[in-house]
């Protein structure tokens, strides 16, 4: 019996893996390939193969393109073809019309095929509170989870994770799978096999390339300048995860997630350097620099003023867990053209949330999600990093990523990126343009003004207290004043 897990993060995946082979034969980490493992179990011999993990409520074109076609080309490891698609729900987690929506559009990955061989596997089933039965807790949860269930048929099974000697839950599951194969035309699920075949001719071209990339990424660390004052600015999209990589970097969580729009510079030791972080503004995902507002522009420049006399490297985060398209790349070198042609020879991708990606090499990620991020990589001159924002108590990463800096310096002669005076003072006046236009406009409109300043601290005749704090910084080069409209 060939056996596929499907599901999102955290839904119990590999968990289930191990109870239904009644051994710890999967670890309990995330990866972005598929593992196989086999067993005897009951006397019959079972093959699980446990596939990636997305996030619960993304659609299919948020997936990495990684993600989807790994979890398509489980099929292939279980020739002629899997007889069931344990589709694996966490019953902790409310299951709402997005969950629906996502898992629809993953599973239309397979085919329509796909619905004949699906049995639901509600995982946590311990968290059931004693009264409430497996039905009532769908009948609870509303449509979206009982419209994924007529899909498959109504065929569904609970386990407790907890309880791996209880084998009985999965000798049941066993029957139930055994009785949806008695009911189908066919005993297996199979796939159009050229589209099988050239999944897995491309994934043998990405391995490769893959490895190639790596080897052009490897430096002589002997040609490196040892640099104890190292200055860079983190740029991004909105949600890209640059906050997060600046708390990993220093350390400490020294940005808060909620910060204004506006450029904040942050200090601390390093691994035995002096380390200046500047975090910048982000922009819309796939948006144009026509989209973003003027002061948002104003303050991505700033940043360089900022760490003055200017930063060694600019730090472009772009987070592996969510697809990249054209539009990102178009998106990001339209915002980096702010800077001048010179920024892209201290630029270094680094690649957030590389969490999702478990062991496996960024490289992979590349060479998968295609020529958009392949180009943006190489107009970087091939400089890239991944970096895991759950352990920021792994130095190993950021003194990796320090030297991969310390390289843009020497690579630079030592020299760092300087801003033409004329563009900032451009994005400037434009800046304060748009902020009296607002004001104007607001003000024709009938809306109040209160001001916040540093001179005169917090004022306000607003009836409610801001969802913010208030922060001065002794690095702005203006007065800081915020507007808040009621």
């Amino acid at each position: 019996m060939k056996i596929i897990l499907l599901g999102s993060e955290e839904g119990g995946k590999t968990s289930s893996g191990n109870t239904i082979l009644r051994r710890e034969a999967f670890e309990l980490k995330k990866t972005a390939e598929c593992i196989k493992k086999d067993g005897v179990v009951a006397g019959r011999k079972i093959t699980v193969i446990d596939t990636p993990g997305r996030k619960k409520d993304y659609l299919a074109l948020s997936t990495p393109k990684l993600y989807k076609e790994e979890v398509v080309r489980s099929v292939a490891l279980a020739l002629p073809g899997p007889h069931v698609l344990l589709l694996v729900i966490n019953i902790s987690c409310s299951f709402i019309a997005e969950c629906k929506q996502a898992v629809e559009e993953h599973l239309q990955l397979f085919g329509e095929n796909v619905w004949n061989h699906i049995i639901v596997l509600f995982t946590h089933g311990d968290e059931l509170e004693e009264d409430i039965t497996i039905q009532q807790h769908i009948q609870d949860e509303g449509e979206p989870l009982q419209q994924i269930l007529q899909k498959c048929g109504n065929r569904y099974h609970v386990f407790n994770n907890m309880e791996r000697d209880d084998h009985s839950q999965v000798n049941e599951l066993l029957e139930k799978i055994q009785e949806m194969v008695a009911g189908n035309r066919e005993d297996h699920f199979e796939m159009d096999k050229k589209v099988l075949q050239r999944l897995i001719v491309k994934k043998k071209k990405q391995d490769k390339k893959a490895k190639d990339r790596r080897m052009l990424m490897l430096r002589p660390k002997e040609n490196l300048r040892s640099t104890t004052d190292l200055r860079f600015v983190l740029i991004g999209h909105q949600c890209s995860g640059k906050s997060s990589v600046g708390n990993t970097i220093l350390k400490a969580n020294k940005f808060d997630f909620r910060t204004l729009p506006m450029s904040i510079l942050k200090k601390s030791t390093v691994a035995e350097r002096q380390v200046t972080v500047v975090d910048t503004p982000g922009w819309q995902k796939d948006g144009l620099l026509t989209d973003t507002p003027k002061t948002s522009k104003y303050e991505i420049v700033r940043s360089v003023s900022l760490c003055a006399p200017g930063p060694h490297a600019f730090l472009l985060v772009i987070p592996v867990d969510t697809t990249f398209t054209d539009s990102d790349e178009k998106s990001i070198i339209d915002h980096l053209e702010l800077f001048g042609d010179q920024v892209w020879s201290h630029v270094i991708v680094v690649f957030s949330h590389a969490d999702w990606m478990g062991d496996t090499a960024i490289e992979l990620y590349i060479e998968s999600e295609g020529e958009g991020l392949q180009r943006l990589v190489e107009k970087c001159g091939n400089r890239y990093h991944a970096l895991n924002n759950m352990t920021t108590g792994d130095e190993s990463q950021v003194r990796e990523l320090l030297e991969k800096i310390e390289h843009i310096v020497t690579v630079n002669s030592g020299s760092h990126f300087e801003m033409d005076a004329n563009i900032v003072d451009k994005l400037k006046r434009e800046s304060l343009q748009e902020e009296v236009e607002c004001e104007g406009k607001n003000q024709r409109s009938g809306t109040h003004l209160t001001e916040i300043s540093e001179s005169s601290g917090y004022q306000s005749s607003l009836p409610f207290s801001p969802p913010f704090s208030i922060k001065s910084s002794t690095s702005m080069d203006y007065p800081l004043t915020f507007r808040i409209w009621e």
